[in-house]
Order: structure tokens, then sequence, then C-alpha cells
């Protein structure tokens, strides 16, 4: 068994980003900034704005980050937004994710301006990339499949099996891992927790992405030998022998799953630490398409 570890990968990635944004600038391009917004004060949340924010600081970007309280308005949000939009100076924008239930996150995502939609979440970016047109790539299904080039791993031909059909990882994952390249070319299925014999279905996969959302669900009499593990879920359980009261873990059960394994990724420093890379490449993609369109 292999650990795909994030923690090595997204290191190597980000030297490479940084190193571009240094020739870019050398160059006459502009730096790089990234706006982010946060609404309300969710732990979670504000624990991953601050890592986005502080991986923005340490390539080299600008970031903004805008906080606001939870009982404000819809109408207000995307106005903020908008206001966004048309700031030259800003180059990509992203929502923290969920918003309070009285905020519709699709109109903030669709408010936001395709050309600094560096999430990949806007209906312009997905169609675009379902038909194989150049666009920003939801940035967690992007992460995965430059884990899996950095590892060099040749999935022509695989059957890899998606649990998940979420907007934001599952179904664009299924497109990715389809269409005509490497990573790519593999037969895929797409799963759910409605799913009838799932386990029949996993045990023919050579790849498994886990993103339902539920702690440890993928088990090992899941898993045929030699399988890969892509475990994109972050739960937080109870743990009584930690100093916090609580652990995160995947959707994978990872100490019975991973000696059945080829490749596995850990939680936490896994995918999640990709999910940053591939919003860092998706913004400083927005600052060149935006210097070559001001000229």
């Amino acid at each position: 068994m292999q650990l795909l570890d994030g923690v090595l990968v997204s290191a190597h990635i980000k030297e490479q980003i940084k190193q571009e944004v240094k020739d870019w600038q050398a160059g006459g391009g502009k730096q790089p900034h990234l706006a982010a917004i946060l609404v309300g004060n969710n732990p979670a949340s504000e624990a991953y704005v601050g890592s986005k924010v502080k991986h923005c600081e340490e390539l080299g970007f600008g970031s903004t980050l805008l906080r606001f309280e939870k009982d404000i308005t819809e109408a207000f949000l995307i106005s903020e937004v908008e206001r966004l939009n048309n700031d030259d100076t800003i180059d990509g924008i992203l929502v923290q994710l969920p918003l309070p239930d009285h905020i519709s996150g699709d109109s903030v995502i669709n408010a936001i301006s395709p050309g600094k939609d560096v999430d990949g979440f806007h209906p312009i970016s997905l169609g675009k990339m379902l038909l194989g047109q150049p666009t920003f790539l939801p940035a967690t299904p992007y992460g995965i499949m430059l884990m899996l080039e950095y590892y060099k791993i040749n999935t022509t031909g695989m059957h890899c099996v998606i649990i998940g059909r979420s907007n934001i990882v599952g179904t664009p994952m299924t497109i990715l891992m389809s269409r005509a390249s490497n990573p790519g070319n593999a037969t895929v299925t797409m799963c759910h927790s409605k799913t009838k014999n799932l386990k029949e279905i996993t045990l023919t996969a050579d790849i498994i992405i886990a993103a339902i959302g539920r702690p440890k669900y993928v088990t090992a009499d899941m898993v045929k030998p030699g399988a890969i593990i892509i475990d994109v879920g972050i739960n937080r359980i109870d743990d009584a022998t930690k100093k916090s009261g609580s652990r995160l873990v995947g959707d994978v059960d990872f100490d019975s799953v991973a000696p059945l394994c080829s490749y596995i990724t850990p939680v936490p420093k896994g995918v999640g630490l990709m999910t940053i890379c591939g919003l860092m490449k998706n913004t400083l993609l927005a600052a060149k398409k935006a210097k070559e369109l001001i000229g």
C-alpha cells in the first residue's frame, strides 16, 4: 500500500505556482488576487477560509476576506458579489459554503462572474467542463486529478466507482475521469446512498472515489485487493482520547481498508490540501486571462 500524500504533492505544486507567479510578475503581469466571502461564524468555514487566505500569502497572491453576519440578506450578499465582479483588482471570487438557510447558494454562485469563478461552481464553468472546453475546474476534482497525475497513475481502462453525486465533487468527477485524457479514460459508475447492491458494484472497482459525506462509510468488505482509494470525506467524530474530544475521519474506514489497497489518501492531509492547490491554480489562471483581456 502506498499513501497518496497530500502534504508532499501540494508542496510540489505550490512551489511550481510560486515560481510561476514570480515569472508572471517579472514579465509585467499583475499579482493574482483572491477575494473570499465568509457569512456567519461556522468554525469549519472559518478554518477553511483561513487556510485559503494563508495559502494566498504563501504563494505571493493578494487576498481580501469579507466577513458578514449570518443575518444579512441574500440581496445584500449578491450586491457584494457584483461589486467584486466589477473590481478589476480582483481576479477570483469564492463564497464559502454552506450559507445560512435564508440565502440561496445557487443564486449567489450564479451571481459570480464566470471569469472570476475560481471554485468552478458556476453553471457556465460546469457546462464548459462537460463540453471539454477550457474553463475553471471545480477545485476538489481538479486537485484529485493533479494528485493522480503526480503519482503517474495510469487510469486508462480502469473501472472507477464514484460514491456521491454532488455538483461539487461527485458529478464533476464522473466527467473528468471518463474524458479522453490521463488521468481519465476510465469507465465510470456513479453511486449514491440510494444505489442498490452498492457493495457488489464497489467490489468491481479499480478506483473508488468516496464523496458521500458519511464517516467510515466504505469498509474493507466493499474493496477488492489492489484498488485505489480516494477519500474526499471530512467528518468529525467523537474521540475521548483526543484533547478536543473529537477527530477527523474520512468516508473510508482507513484502518481496515488501507491494507487492501495499492494506493489510498489519508484524512486529513489528503484531498483537502489538493483542493487548495486546485483553487490556487484557478486563481492564477484567472489573473493571466485578465491580463490577456486587458492587454
